[in-house]
């Protein structure tokens, strides 16, 4: 881009994202991950991102058996302790809870036990992988998932280096059953440059099911508000093909 571009491009407004209703990824309950580390930190990224136009918020915490041990039950609980603290704060709005698996043998056997947190009243489930490497049971956890009733979605496809831009990686996946989540803030290149090129490519090829925020911090807030004005997003958005809003109840 040139400096004359870069100087009096135009801004794209804002996508109000009551267009799509719901954050189906985020990290809002307090003190169970690297999210929300209070009630008032909760209370200040939810104020934020329904600002931005979402209506509804569905929270997944990560699950890790070796690093985060949430369970079906403990975020449950958790999430009702939240929105008591919401409701006596007078906010008007019911957070929902699902859960972000990371793919491990733990995650393996609570597929085979049919017993996911779901997105919704959905058969959705969010689960992510390693960052750097393709896990060797992926295709075998895929049909497991699919074989049990569940639909499962694909957290930031674009974060993962061993895919790295390859669309047809990207398809073989997608040819396999599942949906792709991208993160709003990868538009913006918030984690690389590489990342933005791999959403975008995703997009480019209409492969993207669900967008979500991924929001962990109230920092974020101003950086997802920045994706809402760039032309990926508007493109994604107009596309007609995002699922979000299926999840409104």
């Amino acid at each position: 881009m040139s400096l004359f571009d870069k100087l009096f491009r135009k801004e794209l407004p804002r996508v109000d994202m009551n267009l799509i209703k719901v954050d189906m990824h985020s990290h809002l309950i307090p003190a169970v991950d690297d999210g929300s580390e209070s009630n008032e930190d909760s209370e200040n990224m939810i104020n934020g991102l329904r600002s931005l136009g979402f209506d509804q918020l569905i929270t997944t915490p990560h699950i890790i058996s070796d690093f985060y041990k949430n369970t079906y039950d403990s975020i449950r609980k958790e999430n009702i302790l939240l929105n008591e603290y919401l409701k006596g704060k007078g906010q008007n709005i019911e957070i929902q809870a699902a859960a972000e698996y990371y793919l491990d043998a733990e995650f393996v056997e609570l597929i085979e036990q049919k017993k996911l947190l779901t997105l919704g009243e959905s058969n959705y489930v969010l689960f992510e992988l390693s960052m750097v490497e393709r896990p060797y049971n992926l295709n075998d956890a895929i049909f497991k998932m699919l074989l049990n009733g569940y639909q499962p979605i694909l957290a930031h496809p674009e974060r993962y280096s061993f895919l790295a831009g390859d669309i047809n990686k990207f398809k073989d996946l997608k040819n396999r059953g599942i949906l792709f989540q991208v993160n709003l803030m990868s538009l913006v290149g918030h984690y690389s440059k590489q990342v933005q090129k791999s959403a975008e490519l995703l997009i480019d090829h209409g492969l993207i099911d669900f967008v979500g925020t991924d929001c962990h911090r109230l920092r974020h807030v101003p950086v997802i508000e920045k994706s809402l004005q760039t032309k990926y997003c508007h493109k994604l958005v107009n596309s007609g093909q995002l699922k979000n809003s299926t999840l409104y109840v």
